[in-house]
């Protein structure tokens, strides 16, 4: 489970978040940190038994740095107050559709698809759509898709893609640039016994939609 020492950390680096103090509380980061991987080390485990293409998965592979990258942003804080973690076939860096652990006091929320795909990915998936589109609406429609995640998230072309003409049948699908939904929680369900449980039955809702787009991108 999620210790509450985790959530007091990242909050108080959120208030002090400049190296002296990072480097000040070095140890108390690697225990939450320590417990963040367990935690995705269980869901890994769980997921594999509905998702294949995980199993196996290093923790580590999938969390992403605590570092932020500063040197284009306004925003010179040097550290992230979350622990994030894309759980899919490769880890983080991967380019398949998966599943998203983000976690942070006052927010943590779940994710699967795909965001912000590479020009050739997105080429991909819209030509998947275009030969598969009512298994995809069927996968969107599905009401315990839409109870647990509701609709798609991420922006979309004003009008038609290149090489598509306005009035596609599918335009509203094809014409967009991403491909994820989120299902947030509240914090009381982030500390309880159960939220590995949890978490792995809010992401193996959303199986369909990563294997439907893994099908375009693998």
């Amino acid at each position: 489970m999620i210790a509450p020492s985790t959530l007091t950390f990242l909050s108080e680096l959120k208030a002090n978040n400049h190296k002296e103090w990072f480097a000040a509380n070095r140890s108390r980061y690697e225990a939450a940190r320590n417990n963040f991987l367990d935690f995705v080390d269980h869901l890994i485990d769980g997921i594999a038994e509905y998702d294949g293409g995980v199993a196996g998965l290093e923790p580590k592979k999938c969390m992403f740095r605590i570092n932020r990258d500063i040197r284009f942003s306004k925003n010179k804080a040097p550290y992230k107050t979350n622990f994030g973690a894309h759980i899919a076939p490769g880890g983080r860096k991967s380019p398949y559709a998966g599943y998203y652990l983000h976690l942070e006091p006052g927010q943590c929320f779940l994710a699967g698809g795909k965001y912000h795909p590479q020009p050739e990915e997105l080429r991909a998936i819209r030509t998947h759509i275009e030969g598969h589109a009512p298994r995809l609406r069927a996968i969107l429609a599905e009401p315990e898709f839409q109870a647990v995640y509701g609709e798609m998230k991420g922006d979309s072309l004003k009008t038609a893609p290149k090489g598509y003409p306005k009035d596609h049948p599918d335009l509203d699908l094809i014409r967009r640039k991403d491909f994820f939904v989120v299902h947030e929680c509240g914090e009381e369900v982030m500390l309880s016994e159960e939220f590995a449980d949890y978490v792995v039955s809010v992401f193996k809702v959303v199986q369909p939609l990563n294997a439907f787009l893994n099908e375009a991108v693998g």
